[in-house]
């Protein structure tokens, strides 16, 4: 899914993620997964593209082994391609967040 721009659902804008510091913040960009992005695919802090202003569009990490993972967003709620707003003619009954849930099967095994 690297490189993934997808839509994805936003129930509230909190979830704002404070790092305390300039140098955290730099330590944590390895463990990124997810950003909030503008329509250029660039990582956006402006309303309502980012609802909560996190830094630099933060809004997944992931731990440095990869077995949990957070986010703000909620792909679970536009899974199907009838749960988003709008989706490309092509999708037919899948949304795009479904590989993250098929990904997290096959993982498990």
């Amino acid at each position: 899914m690297v490189g993934s721009r997808m839509p994805i659902v936003v129930a509230h804008g909190e979830g704002y993620a404070d790092f305390g510091n300039a140098k955290r913040l730099h330590d944590v960009q390895p463990l990124v997964t997810l950003r909030y992005v503008d329509h250029y695919g660039k990582p956006t802090t402006t309303y309502p593209l980012n609802p909560n202003g996190s830094p630099q569009g933060i809004t997944g990490l992931t731990t440095p082994d990869g077995r949990f993972s957070i986010m703000m967003p909620h792909p679970e709620r536009v899974f199907r391609a009838v749960q988003n707003s709008w989706y490309p003619k092509e999708w037919q009954e899948n949304g795009a967040w479904l590989r993250m849930f098929q990904n997290a099967r096959k993982w498990v095994g």
